[in-house]
């Protein structure tokens, strides 16, 4: 212990006498002035912050497997421990588990409005919030949108909550300052510091349908940070810290939050509906290479080209075709597919935006009324069901009506049939009319879906006319 503290004051002595006085010179001491101003910035920014940055810990059921909740491969079946420790053996292995998580989330509004991540709070039993000064709340949740990991829950309080302010990621630059809070491994009141690494990044972890556009930095995010603030040197949340990039698990430079702009529509949607309704034109894009920028006299990466366009979408109503290249939304210009189609996702349905298309060489402006992906996802949905059905249905205009001698609008008419399915066992063939669907009367082809989303039991009837006879026609199908 001697030895010990000899090494200690020896150390200290001897860097006391390798540090000779030393003067600055008036830039220098500019300089150290202007670090102490930084310091100072992100001290008052963390103090500001901290008291609305919170704890979330969550709780989810989890129910035991018909194996008792043995692992797989586990080389004795229940019956044999059973043997041994009785009964109850059984009985405790098949109890429900409870799965315990947390992360960090933060209060935007003094009523208890809390921002965090789907992946915190989406699938959980219970959520329990707790704050720096150890008071504890049960929330509720929301709504959670898993396509952009976006959560909102709310907490009720007798009092007015301290809340951070939400600022604006659009105008944020590459090797701009920020600063992440939350609670990693559990540890409160975490406050890290970086920069902005990177924007517009997409990692895939909210999966092939997910909207992303990440921001990468490089402040220290690890498990827990999940739902807490990325904050600019004004103190404003301009992000929500999200995910990390590791082979270890934790921190390796790269971390990433959601962009304040997108996670404040996503957030009023939620408050606002519990769900969230997105944009949609139904065309198929391709980003712009370089060859087809050097033909028409682009900008590298300007524009997105369409690759397809679906039947019956604002895209096609619109006018759009393939082989067109979109240049700009309401005068703003395109740059790659994934921050169009978030763009168009963001906005509502309904919305009518004007585009500046390139085609055949010529910009033209075209007018678009966006639709509803919900809306379409359903249509393509029912469309599946007819599919397995093996039936396509078209309108009953006066030119059908008048060849296959139906009445105009009644019912929908049969066009194609496919071979060896169940329409075609049942004797369905094209040229007939389908006056109703599940008892329910159907004029047009969306009401036709419409009738067979509401089918049961994977079983569909159909009042079917062949000329002036009717009948009724039962036809199952599988999932």
């Amino acid at each position: 212990m001697k030895s010990l503290k000899r090494t200690v004051f020896l150390t200290t002595l001897i860097t006391a006498f390798a540090l000779p006085s030393q003067t600055f010179s008036a830039e220098e001491n500019h300089g150290i002035a202007t670090l102490r101003e930084t310091s100072q910035a992100f001290t008052k920014v963390a103090q500001k912050a901290i008291p609305a940055v919170v704890s979330v810990q969550v709780e989810k059921e989890i129910q035991a497997s018909s194996r008792g909740g043995m692992p797989r491969g586990f080389p004795f079946e229940d019956d044999f421990f059973e043997r041994f420790f009785g009964p109850e053996f059984r009985q405790r292995q098949q109890q429900p588990r409870i799965q315990r998580g947390q992360g960090s989330g933060f209060i935007i509004s003094k009523d208890g409005y809390i921002l965090t991540n789907n992946h915190v709070v989406g699938e959980a039993d219970k959520i329990k919030v707790i704050l720096t000064d150890s008071r504890e709340f049960e929330a509720e949740l929301v709504g959670a949108d898993p396509k952009s990991d976006v959560a909102v829950i709310k907490v009720e309080s007798d009092e007015d909550l301290p809340v951070i302010e939400l600022g604006t990621s659009e105008d944020l630059r590459i090797g701009e300052w920020v600063i992440a809070v939350g609670n990693p491994f559990g540890l409160t009141e975490t406050v890290t510091v970086g920069v902005v690494s990177a924007k517009g990044r997409g990692i895939g972890i909210t999966g092939a349908e997910g909207y992303e556009d990440f921001i990468q930095t490089d402040a220290a995010i690890n498990p827990g940070n999940s739902g807490g603030p990325l904050l600019n040197i004004e103190g404003k949340a301009i992000g929500v810290n999200t995910a990390i990039f590791s082979q270890s698990g934790g921190y390796m430079g790269i971390g990433f939050a959601i962009p304040m702009d997108m996670a404040k529509v996503i957030k009023d949607q939620l408050i606002e509906k519990g769900k969230v309704t997105r944009g949609y034109i139904g065309i198929y894009l391709d980003n712009v290479d370089a060859d087809l920028a050097d033909y028409f006299d682009l900008e590298p990466g300007q524009g997105v080209q369409v690759t397809d366009v679906v039947e019956d979408t604002p895209a096609k109503k619109a006018g759009l075709k393939e082989g067109d290249i979109i240049l700009e939304v309401n005068g703003e210009a395109v740059e790659g597919v994934q921050p169009f189609r978030n763009d168009v996702a963001l906005l509502t349905p309904g919305t009518e935006v004007e585009l500046l298309v390139m085609r055949d060489g010529e910009k033209r402006e075209m007018e678009l009324t966006v639709g509803s992906l919900e809306d379409a996802q359903m249509a393509t949905a029912m469309s599946d069901i007819a599919e397995k059905l093996g039936l396509q249905v078209q309108e009953m205009t006066e030119e059908l009506a008048e060849r296959f001698d139906y009445t105009a609008g009644s019912g929908v008419i049969v066009s194609e049939v496919s071979p060896a399915s169940p329409a075609a066992r049942a004797g369905i063939e094209p040229g007939m009319a389908i006056m109703s669907v599940n008892r329910q009367e159907v004029n047009s082809v969306e009401q036709f879906n419409e009738a067979l989303a509401q089918s049961e039991n994977n079983r569909v009837l159909l009042l079917v006319r062949d000329g002036r006879f009717t009948q009724w026609v039962v036809l199952n199908y599988e999932d």
